[in-house]
């Protein structure tokens, strides 16, 4: 497979590189992308150096897959000119996700609506891709009504400036202006705005955690309401969901359930202290779950505590997941010549 990967240089770029290496995915010609102002520059991958192209040398080069991780308004110019070239664009943006003419994919739940004629595929938020994971197999079996979700989401998740400014402040620096990420200090905070906030007072991320789960689980009826925090963590998102189901549920059935669901490790066992944490999630690619429990409040309630890597499951290895699909059932490869 010809892969190119656009973003090459940013943090979620590299991680995916590091996956597509773990993963042992079958790239023939890896074409390392990104903007003008690392054109020419160096990566390595697989142990062998490469130079950095522009988007124009890359289009023309007829990509099998190129993986976006480039930031929304990259995503719009350029995903539709690989697509143009016979090239499957998965993209790391939000820019596709809730185009009602793209599919929004997490393997482990929806992969099978993935057809040749997918040009452009999204790739879910991060917080979204690792709760859907979990709540996908109880949704099939109980219905969800509704939802109420509390993230505590890793400065990483920002990307460069957010982990630079984090490094300073914790040596004891005072970043500049233009050196922060945010508007806050993050080391030894928590901040609750994650994105910029909307008409509504809640924040773009807070939307996407409603507007994708719908999309994604095919049910535009679930209620959603999300609170998303930014917390000085290295390592992963941690999330509580609170599930309102429409039928009654046996609480050992619905663990069950998640310990034999794909891409799940079940970490629930609060007697010895076994639960999940980001500092356990680092650098892994499964959801670990935990924190398992009825919500005695309501009817049919149930509480969750849900953890990942937000650059692996969150964002690379999710993308990677999805060109494996792609691979596996002859969706991507052969491309007619596009005049």
């Amino acid at each position: 497979m010809k892969v190119a990967v656009v973003g090459v240089t940013g943090l979620v770029g590299t991680v995916m590189c590091r996956v597509l290496e773990e993963r042992n995915f079958p790239v023939s010609e890896f074409l390392p992308v990104a903007s003008a102002r690392s054109v020419g520059k160096q990566v390595t991958f697989k142990g062998k150096d490469y130079t950095i192209i522009s988007m124009e040398e890359a289009v023309a080069s007829q990509p099998d897959v190129a993986i976006f991780s480039a930031g929304g308004g990259t995503a719009l110019e350029w995903a539709p000119k690989f697509a143009a070239a016979g090239t499957t664009v998965i993209d790391n943006s939000s820019a596709w996700r809730m185009d009602p003419d793209k599919k929004l994919v997490v393997p482990e739940v929806n992969a099978e609506i993935l057809t040749k004629s997918d040009k452009i595929i999204a790739n879910p938020n991060c917080s979204t891709i690792q709760m859907v994971v979990a709540l996908a197999p109880l949704h099939k079996a109980y219905k969800i009504k509704r939802l109420v979700i509390s993230t505590y989401q890793s400065f990483t998740g920002t990307g460069v400036k957010a982990v630079k400014q984090y490094q300073l402040e914790k040596k004891g620096f005072q970043p500049s202006q233009d050196e922060m990420a945010y508007y806050y200090p993050i080391f030894e905070n928590c901040l609750p705005q994650c994105d910029v906030f909307l008409e509504n007072d809640y924040t773009k991320e807070e939307m996407k955690l409603v507007n994708e789960t719908r999309k994604i689980l095919g049910d535009p009826g679930i209620r959603i309401t999300a609170t998303a925090v930014r917390v000085p963590v290295h390592g992963g998102h941690s999330e509580t969901v609170n599930i309102e189901f429409e039928k009654p549920f046996d609480l050992g059935e619905a663990r069950q359930l998640l310990t034999d669901s794909a891409g799940i490790v079940v970490m629930d066992d609060p007697a010895n202290h076994k639960y999940p944490m980001p500092l356990y999630s680092k650098d892994k690619d499964e959801v670990f779950v935990g924190r398992i429990r009825r919500d005695e409040s309501t009817d049919n309630g149930l509480n969750l505590w849900v953890v990942a890597d937000n650059l692996r499951k969150g964002a690379a290895t999710n993308a990677i997941q999805i060109a494996e699909y792609l691979l596996a059932h002859n969706l991507v490869g052969k491309k007619e010549q596009v005049a």
